[in-house]
């Protein structure tokens, strides 16, 4: 008699989705608790709050910056299991640390010193984040096998977009019943909860030294050789990236949407107020129905991906998502906003699900921290990018632009995201080119002798 697949694959990918689980409720409960705190309270009328609030997304920016490129290297140099369960304790008690400077009354210190401390604390967290997730990455991989990992990607892209749906709601009530004090605790309980899980995985230690023994190298005794240096083993991670015409492929699509979505993310809560004419307060609606299409889009990947190829899903994910940004831009309430904000969001779900298989079969396991630790990092530079550039251009060269044409009506930011959604659809094209069969054949091929979801990809 054959048993009934686990929904959760296996034992060990279920504590670590447990952690997973825990802790991003407590992050989004956390950014949102902070943004709130920032605009309600210690920057209560005043007309530096968005600046304010814009400097904590900076200090998640130049984390990524800084400290992603070389925790990869670090990330492959230890053991992966025990990096996850010290960053665990660092963000812990970061974050408890910050929650004691909150029961001190907001007057007792200036305004200098609340923002300081919250950008410290964002910039190390966000750091840390850095190595946990090439070191969660990499240990799914380790754990889950063969067409299990479309499963695993599956569920974790949906898990990541529930979080994002039960969070943001929660820090309110949170936030403005019981205090700030108390909402930022919830996340270092999270943390608890996330290092208690993945101390019950089971990952083979004795195959993991193997591993970082084949990384370095024996001498001619058989002891493990020295390591190489922090930036040759950087500069080899560089080289097996550079080499497999996959990755860099995945890559530059992934950071040609990025672009794309940078914008929306910038402008968004003008564009509801100004074009789709309600109150900002309304802005949350259109994250819901983002995360609700991208639960609908991860659990639709992998039958999309089984019966179309990664070529024809990717880029025709692409092209709607690019035409369904277009649609976006003409709406002119909420409702019919909200529905095209939902059909953007499926296919951009199929394809972060679909891509994340391919990028863990395309990389050497020995590699797959340094891989992740140049993707994050580049993707969350065009995001930042797109961030400048749409800023710039709603607020100077755009600033009061107003045309008609073919009876629409065109105002700065609908231009902005009408030209997001062409160059979505350039991305498409692009894949239809780059991700042709015999590159993507090529995967399984060293491309240099050996000496961290991709659209939207995340830390944990």
């Amino acid at each position: 008699m054959r048993l009934p697949r686990s929904p959760l694959i296996n034992r060990d990918y279920a504590r670590l989705w447990y952690g997973q689980a825990t802790s991003l409720l407590g992050d989004f409960a956390f950014n949102t608790t902070l943004v709130l705190w920032i605009a309600t309270d210690l920057g209560a009328g005043k007309p530096w709050a968005p600046e304010a609030v814009s400097g904590a997304m900076l200090a998640t920016g130049a984390a990524v910056l800084l400290t992603g490129p070389l925790a990869g290297v670090f990330v492959d140099r230890w053991n992966r299991r025990a990096t996850m369960l010290r960053t665990e304790v660092v963000r812990g008690v970061l974050v408890c640390l910050l929650t004691a400077l909150f029961f001190v009354p907001v007057a007792a210190l200036p305004v200098w010193a609340w923002l300081t401390a919250i950008y410290l604390v964002v910039f190390a967290l966000n750091g840390a984040a850095q190595f946990f997730g090439p070191a969660r990455f990499a240990t799914v991989g380790a754990v889950v096998h063969g067409e299990d990992r479309a499963r695993a990607a599956r569920i974790g892209q949906a898990t990541s977009a529930t979080m994002s749906i039960i969070g943001p709601p929660l820090a309110a009530p949170l936030l403005f019943t019981i205090g700030a004090q108390w909402a930022l605790l919830f996340n270092a309980a999270t943390y608890v909860v996330s290092y208690i899980a993945i101390r019950s995985v089971r990952v083979d230690e004795h195959a993991d030294d193997e591993e970082v023994d084949g990384r370095q190298g024996n001498g001619a005794d058989g002891a493990p050789a020295r390591p190489r240096g922090l930036w040759n083993e950087f500069a080899d991670g560089i080289r097996v990236f550079v080499g497999r015409r996959l990755l860099v492929a995945l890559l530059l699509i992934a950071l040609i949407t990025q672009l794309s979505v940078g914008a929306l993310n910038a402008l968004n809560v003008f564009f509801v107020t100004e074009n789709l004419h309600v109150p900002g307060s309304m802005y949350g609606y259109l994250g819901t129905a983002v995360g609700i299409g991208t639960i609908c889009g991860t659990l639709c990947a992998n039958w999309v991906k089984r019966r179309l190829g990664i070529r024809v899903t990717v880029s025709a994910g692409l092209l709607l998502g690019g035409l369904f940004i277009i649609a976006y831009s003409r709406q002119s309430d909420l409702a019919a906003g909200a529905a095209m904000f939902f059909l953007f969001a499926v296919p951009l779900g199929v394809i972060n699900t679909a891509m994340t298989p391919v990028l863990l079969g395309a990389v050497p396991k020995q590699y797959l921290g340094r891989m992740m630790a140049v993707f994050n990092p580049v993707l969350r530079l065009g995001s930042m990018l797109s961030v400048v550039v749409a800023g710039w251009l709603a607020g100077s060269v755009l600033r009061n632009f107003s045309g008609t044409a073919v009876g629409q009506r065109f105002g700065s930011v609908d231009v902005i995201f009408a030209v997001s959604g062409v160059l979505m659809i350039a991305a498409a094209g692009y894949a239809a080119f780059a991700l042709r069969p015999q590159a993507v054949a090529e995967q399984d091929a060293p491309a240099v002798a050996t000496p961290e979801p991709p659209v939207a990809a995340g830390t944990r």
